[in-house]
């Protein structure tokens, strides 16, 4: 399992016409399945006006979690194009969402999934695709004697402290990338009074 992943980066935008049906596309960044649902519920009532809505996310860095919708198109016309163009880029925590108004020429099936799939291409090219890495978070717990080690190796790392304690006995929260995980856990762990737990991938 690659601990690289790759997501959106920024919000993107576009319109796309075919026989006067118009589709507007918006990718979105998103952390969840509620947050990707929200923004779908935001765009329906948006453009409530619209014949269609139809959307498709994928969430988390091992892209197991998706879901799609056709909103009342022939089964597979939009939601599956839709989210065959997130594959296809190979992007995750994303939600896009396309809107069609009906111009009153019908598409026909094979119409209707180039469309969806030319409009929701248009938007991710706007919204950019940017490297993320796959995060391990470790509580250290130590005593204050051994504070300055485990900073230099905070700082050696460039990792991030989420919170901190520091008292007779001292405790952070740390993140970093999974991939140097071992290397760094190896440096803390032998460190004298370094005592590391609740360790896990994000």
């Amino acid at each position: 399992m690659t601990d690289i992943y790759y997501t959106i980066e920024k919000e993107g935008e576009a319109r796309y016409t075919e026989k006067m049906s118009r589709f507007l596309a918006f990718a979105r960044p998103v952390r969840d399945a509620e947050e990707a649902k929200s923004i779908v519920k935001g765009l329906q009532n948006e453009y409530h006006d619209a014949r269609h809505v139809c959307w498709a996310y994928m969430i988390g860095p091992q892209r197991k979690e998706w879901q799609l919708n056709d909103n009342g198109e022939p089964s597979g016309t939009a939601g599956k194009p839709i989210l065959g163009q997130i594959n296809s880029r190979e992007l995750t925590d994303v939600v896009v969402v396309v809107v069609r108004y009906f111009g009153g020429i019908k598409l026909g099936t094979p119409g209707l999934i180039a469309a969806y799939r030319e409009a929701a291409s248009l938007a991710l090219d706007d919204a950019g695709r940017k490297e993320m890495h796959r995060q391990t978070s470790v509580k250290v717990t130590f005593p204050y004697v051994a504070a300055d080690g485990v900073m230099r190796v905070v700082k050696g790392y460039d990792i991030d402290v989420a919170d901190r304690i520091f008292d007779n006995t001292c405790s952070m929260r740390l993140l970093f990338r999974s991939d140097i995980k071992d290397e760094i856990l190896g440096k803390l762990g032998a460190l004298d009074g370094v005592i590391l737990t609740e360790i896990s991938e994000e």
